[in-house]
This record gives C-alpha cells, sequence and structure tokens, in this order.
C-alpha cells in the first residue's frame, strides 16, 4: 500500500545512504527502535571522541496512519533509557525528554505535525529553536511543514508490507552524521 501522495516529502537532498528493513511485527519495530537508540549514542561518543560537538539529529517520520511511527519514537526512547511514560504529542506537538547517557545529557524533541494545515504554523509556533540546540528531533507528519524544516539528516519511511501483515521500513540519511547512524541499525 503506498503513502498517501499527500504525505509524501519531496527529496530534500543527495541521499548518501538508502537501506530497507522488513518489520514482521511490533516485535521487530521496538528492536529497530533498539538499535538505532544504540547508534544514536555510538555516535554521539565517536564525535565527542574526536575532539568535536555533537550538533544533534533531525529525524523525520513519513507514514499513514497507524504506519507505526509512535512505536519506532517510543521504542527508540526506551532504547536510550526513558522508562517513563511516552506520550503521542498530537495535542501538544512536542513532547520534551531529557535523558541521561554516559555520552552526557541527552535532549531528544517528539514532534507530530499531523494537526498543521499550513506551514507557516511550525514557524509561527517559534519551533526552530529546538532544532538549533544539538537535540535529537524526532518529527512525525515533517510534510506539514513543508520545506521549513530544512535538510533532515535521515527519513525514515514506514508503509505495509507487500502483504498487509508487518511494515518496510526505507531508511534514507542525507547528513554524514544520518549515514553514520544508518550504518549502525
Amino acid at each position: 500500500m503506498p503513502v498517501n501522495p499527500d504525505h509524501a516529502i519531496q527529496s530534500p537532498a543527495a541521499v548518501l545512504l538508502e537501506r530497507t528493513f522488513a518489520l514482521a511485527d511490533e516485535a521487530a519495530t521496538l528492536a529497530f527502535g533498539k538499535r538505532f537508540a544504540q547508534a544514536i549514542e555510538s555516535v554521539r561518543e565517536a564525535i565527542a571522541a574526536s575532539g568535536n560537538a555533537f550538533h544533534g539529529l533531525q529525524v523525520q517520520l513519513v507514514g499513514d496512519l497507524g504506519a507505526g511511527k509512535t512505536t519506532l519514537v517510543r521504542a527508540t526512547l526506551r532504547g536510550l533509557g526513558h522508562s517513563g511514560r511516552v506520550r503521542s504529542p498530537t495535542y501538544t506537538l512536542v513532547e520534551p525528554y531529557v535523558l541521561e547517557r554516559p555520552a552526557g545529557e541527552l535532549a531528544l524533541y517528539h514532534f507530530d505535525l499531523y494537526r498543521f494545515t499550513d506551514p507557516a504554523e511550525w514557524a509561527d509556533a517559534g519551533f526552530r529553536e529546538y532544532f538549533d540546540s544539538g537535540a535529537i528531533c524526532l518529527v512525525e507528519w515533517p510534510q506539514r511543514a513543508g520545506r521549513l524544516l530544512g535538510v533532515p539528516d535521515l527519513v525514515f519511511s514506514l508503509d505495509l508490507d507487500s502483504e498487509g501483515n508487518g511494515r518496510v521500513l526505507v531508511a534514507r540519511a542525507y547528513s554524514e552524521s544520518g549515514k553514520a547512524c544508518l550504518e549502525r541499525c
């Protein structure tokens, strides 16, 4: 089942790496989220070891309602050590998390832009500061912000598999840090 064209995003830049993952069930989605969390931590540690600052990641999650976007975010947060409740930010638009990690405190922001009807709403909401803070920004329904989000580090496109039982995740990296994370997944 193809992603609704109204929900598709334009290729923001040249793809540095693309990988496809079969997610047969929820357990496979949870396992991928855990691997992604470990990849984030590994990349942060490698950047710190090189004497550079980690500038954060923007990860855009694309897919129809029920495709597994929020499940993947929850699994990633769990993989990063968050044990509290993970709420969908459908009504609040953003849910902030601050996680204590071996490489230092990590801020993660989970956005859900589903309710936006005009890209200007993203700018009016004042979200730019979150994306410039060195945090992990996981954005559901990024196409609702138009091109205002800029080029993401990663785009995760989730869709039903050909039999309609599981999911297929197509992951594309658009930055070196996104590529490094994807290589570790």
